[in-house]
């Protein structure tokens, strides 16, 4: 029988607070343990520790690359938003606004330094596997991300690039999340490649949601600003799909809304494109991939060497990320 995720959350969480404290130099670690406990659901962790247990392994023996994979998130999110100029994550401040720019950018490098560090107390073929998929992973967000920034200055994206993109920044990172849990546990190769499948088309689908929520939620529950991916002109798959779905004049009033020497205020540009985004029918179009993608990932589950009762946890935790409003 598997723990609740409010378990494994608690666990990570405490395991956090062992490892991550606030020491001399504090102007470097204690932006570190802010972030950190900034709040933040702890699905990569929770992933890590569920998937050891799945192969019957105890969730103790995962911690370390647990912990890990959740402190290099958080380093992400710290450069992210140093390059999106975001002033807030999790309904916070970010680093970079509450500190300044260089401590957040040093900040940042130790946590992944930290991170490799928590790796070491795995030995022989388990650190090694582990070990070659964080780097892998790693260079793969980073592809993603400049793919993010790149877009930024394209005209036109295609559907296929941005899947393409978020792919790399995000989905590959929850596909890393089970492999690493599959890893400790030692199970089969041909299972440590599914989960990859399983978390990678799960991983499309979380993000697809995170787009739309983005632009449809609510700041008190999406911890966001609510519009941030409107007023940066990033091209998401609203973007994207309202411009191919919308009369030419409407499509053309579009691009001139995302449009970098477009001077309107924030708010009435986010209510401008909402206005559009929804005329073009582009958040039933999104809300169909994640539906594609949450049964793309379901098709893999029978196709695991582990219970049938754990496979249905697996389908209930993609049923519940698919409808998830935060």
């Amino acid at each position: 029988m598997l723990a609740s995720i409010a378990f494994y959350q608690n666990e990570i969480n405490q395991y956090l607070n062992k490892k991550v404290q606030i020491k001399a130099p504090e102007s470097l670690y204690q932006p570190i343990s802010y972030i950190l406990n900034s709040g933040g659901k702890r699905l990569r962790p929770v992933l890590t520790l569920m998937t050891a247990e799945l192969y019957g392994t105890s969730y103790k023996k995962a911690l370390d690359a647990a912990l890990a994979i959740e402190i290099a998130h958080n380093f992400t999110l710290v450069h992210d938003d140093i390059m999106d100029n975001a002033p807030i994550r999790r309904g916070k401040e970010t680093i970079h606004t509450k500190w300044n720019l260089n401590t957040a950018i040093l900040s940042g490098d130790m946590m992944l330094v930290q991170a490799y560090q928590l790796f070491e107390n795995y030995e022989g073929g388990v650190f090694k596997k582990l070990f070659k998929l964080f780097n892998k992973t790693a260079l793969q967000a980073c592809e993603g991300q400049q793919y993010d920034i790149d877009f930024e200055r394209q005209k036109v994206v295609s559907e296929k690039e941005y899947l393409t993109m978020i792919e790399s920044k995000t989905a590959i990172g929850l596909a890393t999340c089970m492999q690493m849990g599959a890893i400790v546990a030692e199970a089969s190769e041909e299972d440590i490649r599914n989960l990859g499948l399983f978390g990678q088309n799960l991983g499309i689908a979380f993000q697809l949601q995170d787009d739309y929520l983005d632009t449809f939620g609510t700041a008190s529950t999406f911890g966001k600003a609510i519009g941030k991916d409107i007023v940066e002109n990033k091209k998401t798959y609203l973007y994207i799909k309202a411009l191919e779905n919308l009369p030419k004049e409407k499509a053309k009033q579009l691009e001139a809304l995302y449009d970098n020497n477009a001077i309107i205020q924030a708010d009435k540009k986010v209510a401008l494109v909402k206005e559009l985004f929804i005329e073009s029918g582009a958040p039933s179009f999104l809300q169909n991939q994640v539906n594609a993608y949450t049964e793309a990932a379901f098709d893999i589950i029978p196709k695991l060497h582990i219970a049938h009762s754990h496979q249905l946890v697996l389908k209930h935790l993609g049923q519940r990320l698919m409808k998830r409003v935060v």
